[in-house]
Parts: C-alpha cells; sequence; structure tokens
C-alpha cells in the first residue's frame, strides 16, 4: 500500500484522530440503514401481500445499487476528491429517505423501491470513499486493524437498526388497518433519518478531513489512461470476489437465522430473537477484538484462519440438532467479524493513485448479499435448511484461501 502525504507536509507526523473519528461516524450511518433496509421487508411485505419471493426484491433492490454504482463512485472521487464524495452521498441518501414519504402515501411499490435504490446508491458512495480513505488515513501496517476498528462500529448501527424497527414502523395492525395506514408508519422515520442525513452532511462540509494523496510509486503505476486496467491486478480482483461471498454469507445467514432456530425446536420468540440479535453483536464484538489480535497476528493470516473457523461451524450446524447446531450458526458471528474490512484493506494494497479506482471494483462484490441469499434459499427449499449450508461453506473456503494467497499484490503485465 502506497504513503500518504497532505498538501502541506510537515515534519511531525499529522493527526489522523479526529477524521478518523468523523468517518467512523458515517461508517455506523451506512450499517444501520443497511440493515434498516433489510428489516424493512416485513412491513412491505404486510402493506402489499406479497409473497417471500416478491419480498425478496427489497434486498435485490438495495445491493444491485452495488452493481450500478460502484465504479461510478470511484470516478466520482478522482472528479472532487473523498471529502466531497461522502458529502455528495449523505445528500442523495438524504433523497432516497425523502422518497419514503410519497411511497407510503401513495401506497406504491415502485416507488418504494425506487425509495431503497437511490438510499443505496448514496450508501454506495459512501462505502466506495470511505473505507479507503480509513484504509489509508495513517501507516500502512495498521490498515486492516484501522479499517476493521471503523466497521465495529458499523456492525453497532447494524445492531441499532432492529429496535428502530420494532418500536417505530413494525407495529401490529389490526385485522381492519388498511395498506395506507400501515404505510404510514414508515414515513416518519424516514423524514427523521432524511434530516439527521442532512445535518451529518452539512456537518462535514465544514469538519477537517485532510486531502491524502499517494506519496510513493507502488505496483499501480502512475494510475494514468496509458497504464494498465485496475482489473490486471489479480489481488483487487479476487478482492471483489472475496467481498462477493462474504457479504452473501453475512446476509444469508441471518436471514435463514430464525427459521433454522425453529427447525431445530426454539420455538420461544424471545429466545430467537436473542440469537438473532447475537449473531450480529458478535460480529460487532469480534471487529473491536480483531483489532487488538491484529498487532500480534497478521491480518491476512486471521482472515484464513476464521474462514476455516466459519466452515468448521457451518458443517457443525449441517451435523448436529438442537442447541449446538443453533450456536454454531450464531458463533458464525465471530468468524464473520473481521472478513470484510480485511478483504478490503488487502484488496486496495499498494494501489497507490488507483486505490479509489480498486475500491469501486471491489465495493461491486457486496452485490454478493443479493446474489448468495437467494441460492442458499432456493436449495433449502429443495434439499432443507441443513443440507444448504453448503453454499456459504464454499463462501467460507474462498475467503480462507484469499487470506492465505489471494491477497498478495502482483504486478500486472504490461498493458
Amino acid at each position: 500500500m502506497a504513503t500518504r502525504s497532505t498538501p502541506q507536509a510537515t515534519a511531525s507526523a499529522p493527526s489522523y484522530l479526529g477524521p478518523f473519528i468523523t468517518v467512523t461516524i458515517l461508517f455506523g450511518a451506512f450499517g444501520f440503514l443497511t440493515n434498516l433496509n433489510s428489516n424493512l421487508m416485513p412491513q412491505l411485505k404486510s402493506i402489499f401481500n406479497l409473497s417471500y419471493g416478491p419480498a425478496m426484491a427489497v434486498t435485490v433492490a438495495w445491493f444491485f445499487a452495488y452493481l450500478v454504482f460502484s465504479v461510478p463512485s470511484a470516478r466520482l472521487i478522482e472528479a472532487v476528491g473523498y471529502k466531497r464524495t461522502m458529502v455528495i452521498s449523505l445528500f442523495i441518501m438524504t433523497l432516497g429517505a425523502l422518497l419514503f414519504v410519497p411511497a407510503a402515501r401513495m401506497v406504491s411499490f415502485a416507488l418504494f423501491m425506487t425509495a431503497i435504490f437511490v438510499l443505496a446508491a448514496g450508501v454506495t458512495a459512501l462505502q466506495t470513499s470511505a473505507n479507503p480513505y480509513v484504509s489509508i488515513l495513517g501507516p500502512d501496517h495498521s490498515a486492516p486493524a484501522r479499517l476493521t476498528l471503523a466497521q465495529a462500529f458499523n456492525s453497532l448501527g447494524a445492531a441499532l437498526a432492529p429496535l428502530v424497527v420494532v418500536h417505530f414502523i413494525l407495529t401490529n395492525p389490526s385485522k381492519t388497518a388498511t395498506p395506507a395506514s400501515i404505510a404510514e408508519t414508515v414515513q416518519g422515520p424516514y423524514v427523521a433519518i432524511a434530516v439527521a442525513l442532512l445535518v451529518l452532511g452539512i456537518a462535514v462540509i465544514f469538519m477537517h478531513l485532510p486531502a491524502i494523496t499517494s506519496a510513493r510509486p507502488s505496483h499501480a503505476g502512475d494510475g494514468s489512461a496509458a497504464g494498465p486496467s485496475i482489473w490486471k491486478y489479480r489481488h483487487t480482483v479476487l478482492g471483489m470476489v472475496g467481498i462477493f461471498f462474504y457479504v452473501g454469507i453475512e446476509i444469508a445467514l441471518a436471514a435463514i437465522a430464525i427459521s433454522f432456530f425453529r427447525t431445530q425446536g426454539i420455538d420461544n420468540k424471545d429466545t430467537v430473537a436473542f440469537l438473532a440479535l447475537l449473531y450480529y453483536l458478535l460480529i460487532g464484538a469480534g471487529r473491536f477484538v480483531g483489532t487488538l489480535l491484529m498487532k500480534w497476528i497478521k491480518a491476512h493470516t486471521l482472515l484464513a484462519i476464521l474462514g476455516f473457523l466459519g466452515m468448521a461451524l457451518l458443517f457443525a450446524a449441517m451435523f448436529t440438532h438442537g442447541d449446538v447446531a443453533a450456536w454454531s450458526l450464531v458463533l458464525c458471528g465471530v468468524a464473520n467479524s473481521i472478513m470484510y474490512p480485511t478483504i478490503f484493506a488487502l484488496g486496495i494494497a499498494e494501489l497507490g493513485p488507483m486505490t479509489s479506482k480498486g475500491s469501486g471494483i471491489i465495493t461491486m462484490g457486496n452485490f454478493g448479499g443479493a446474489v448468495i441469499p437467494v441460492l442458499m434459499g432456493a436449495l433449502a427449499d429443495k434439499v432443507g435448511i441443513q443440507h444448504a449450508f453448503i453454499v456459504p461453506i464454499v463462501c467460507y473456503l474462498f475467503v480462507a484461501y484469499y487470506g492465505f494467497a489471494g491477497y498478495k499484490p502482483t504486478r500486472p503485465a504490461a498493458a
């Protein structure tokens, strides 16, 4: 990974604590909104009387935005810089949140999907800019740990989303409730979210976020049009595949968890809710612990270890029953904890001035959240949930491979 400098370099090292805290707040924001969208599906299911298949359009609309906007977001970073891209992304997210108001008033499924897509477009731009910014906001060797710590607050934001949904959106409608009255419960929370995002965007405008640039040559050359394509950087492309599989794992296990717990004889509503929440809490806690462990264990080694841990836990979930099987799935939160930030940091290593392009390519991998859960769900319909765990097991295997060998930066052939 390239070293960093600011336009006015001084003899003393710059302090990045303030900017790191600012960007970490943004991580919490898009973690909250991503999980809020996932938890919105039951409400839309009630409003439009949908089956589970069409209701999955909520997830597809969200993650499809990553496929569409990741590369354009990288180009936006090149044009206006990291800070302005973050501000623009927050304003796009504000617009997306406000679109939920006419969608609810008109009780329009198409408008709801549009609102979700626009909101996700803003989140995509925010992730494409925030992830590499944190990664290069300090020394090279600590980039994975720094990004893992920031992603821990992303998990905390995600953990808050179900609380908002339960208390402010997912009301228990009466038998006489109309779709319009159910949809109305969505308006207030999303107006509040829009206001918060607008205030945050304005605040970031006035915050000091240093312009981070590469200071030494890297494997990426000079980033000019004559240089090699970003697609020639093997560790970056494999990083995108790793993110595709990881996001697919996280979303698929979360989506199927409640159903799986019930097949294992765990029917108590409070226990099921606790186990589902604990899965996300373990992801967040694991990121804090992982940040500390990276002082002694190399990030790629820890990634490989946790990849194999995830495989072992899902094999246990496949071939055991009851509490053991249920807890095996829950503990996958530990295995998942550092995967996203570590794959991301390793994937943009040594790209120098092409870091923004690499970030755009890797962020595209989030589309796995729309593909892997569907594949696992289709297989579960045919062979049962336990045997369907073979899908995320294969995903974990690739993540382990990336930690052992796929992460290594290599100089591409001349264009």
